[in-house]
């Protein structure tokens, strides 16, 4: 048997239902790097944890189109469900696409996105930053989540997009279900509350831009709407598809940055206190924060071609789980101290929190500038910043984060 394999019933190394995982996958993470990189899981699918390996896949023309799955346990189980209609099975947003037509939305979005756009954002992200702490500091004990972490990314994309007044929080308990279609989910009730939450989301976003198409202003939804490039246009489902992946890639992710990384600081007290004593240490803080517990924890491909990753043979068809998370704790990349937060380690970028090839993460130019100013405007702010009571976890596996991080407040 090849090094990474397991025989059928055996206990599966990797678990992400197990007792724990979602609150600190990490040991589980160092036990594959070591004994099973490469792995394959018994229900078909396999699992990559060196940062070698998991860089190899993401660079390499592997797919993101699950119609080239072969049929297995994960894939029959979803059919039985679902039937014909599968979470994001008609593939339109970039997230599901390969080149070219990946090439193509993601050329229409993307203007949005250039560096000299997101850093005219910077006013703006300071006034909102500052508005939410100076709310903090009166209230002095707070739950860091919905006080900042999530309503900084969620009024940021919803500015960027010009959408019209909604159902916060309605909209964030649809977007934690859909993200959950982003991992492996074994139970039928799940499936269902995904699919079902993504069709209301579908819906929201088709009203967002019926109300746009009567309301355009300088923003990104009516320039989605208007884009053309050569001619090429979006279509009516394209146009609710990249809208959803904006609204919901660009407040998600960013919630588990700035909860993550602070829970990473107050944990790490000498770290704090080092940012505290050196504010410019800021923008490597971040990346080290995004390597330590990155806020996607996983990507996914599947392989065109038998594939030879570690010295292991993929075959044709085969989907893989590539472990942002593991790799960027892999000491064969870090050293010694890959586990530990240390906020001006050399070469801190190289992380795979963003991913990397031609599916780099679009919005990661926004979420540094965002993760930055919190955390610029939070050592200025607070003389003191403490844990004021247990950490909860979200539950998921892959948009891994805190759904609740207690915390009392000092004013500097």
């Amino acid at each position: 048997m090849a090094e990474g394999t397991v025989a059928a019933g055996e206990a599966p190394l990797f678990d992400p239902f197990a007792e724990g995982f979602t609150a600190d996958p990490y040991p589980q993470y160092a036990r594959l790097r070591e004994s099973a990189p490469v792995y394959e899981h018994p229900l078909g699918f396999w699992v990559l944890t060196r940062y070698a390996d998991v860089s190899a896949l993401l660079r390499s023309n592997s797919s993101v189109e699950e119609r080239h799955v072969n049929p297995g346990p994960l894939s029959q189980l979803r059919e039985e469900v679902y039937g014909d209609r599968l979470p994001r099975a008609d593939g339109l947003s970039m997230l599901d696409r390969d080149p070219p037509d990946h090439t193509r939305l993601r050329r229409l979005v993307a203007k949005a996105f250039t560096p000299k756009a997101v850093r005219a954002l910077r006013p703006r992200i300071t006034e909102l930053v500052d508005g939410m702490l100076d709310e903090m500091v009166a209230a002095r004990r707070v739950d860091l989540v919905p006080a900042l972490a999530f309503p900084l990314p969620f009024a940021v994309i919803a500015e960027m997009l010009g959408t019209p007044p909604t159902d916060h929080e309605r909209v964030r308990d649809l977007s934690g279900m859909v993200v959950r279609s982003l991992e492996p989910v074994l139970d039928p009730d799940v499936l269902r509350a995904i699919d079902s939450a993504y069709q209301e989301l579908s819906g929201i976003a088709a009203d967002m831009i019926a109300w746009k198409r009567h309301n355009p202003a300088d923003d990104l939804l009516t320039a989605l709407i208007n884009a053309e490039e050569d001619g090429d246009v979006l279509s009516d489902e394209e146009l609710i598809a990249q809208v959803l992946l904006l609204y919901i890639a660009g407040h998600e992710t960013t919630v588990n940055l700035i909860s993550g990384g602070t829970l990473a600081l107050l944990r790490h007290p000498d770290q704090f206190a080092a940012l505290r004593a050196d504010p410019g240490l800021v923008p490597n803080a971040v990346e080290e924060m995004l390597r330590y517990d990155s806020p996607v924890q996983e990507s996914r491909r599947i392989t065109l071609e038998p594939t030879t990753i570690g010295g292991v043979e993929i075959p044709k068809g085969t989907f893989v789980l590539a472990i942002l998370a593991s790799a960027n704790r892999d000491e064969r990349q870090w050293g010694e101290d890959a586990d530990s937060l240390r906020l001006d380690r050399e070469g801190a970028r190289n992380h795979l929190s963003f991913g990397s090839g031609v599916h780099h993460c679009l919005g990661a130019s926004l979420a540094r500038l965002e993760a930055s100013v919190v955390f610029e405007r939070m050592v200025s702010r607070f003389g003191d910043l403490a844990l004021d009571g247990d950490v909860t976890w979200n539950g998921r596996i892959n948009l891994r984060g805190p759904a609740a991080l207690p915390v009392v407040t000092r004013p500097a």
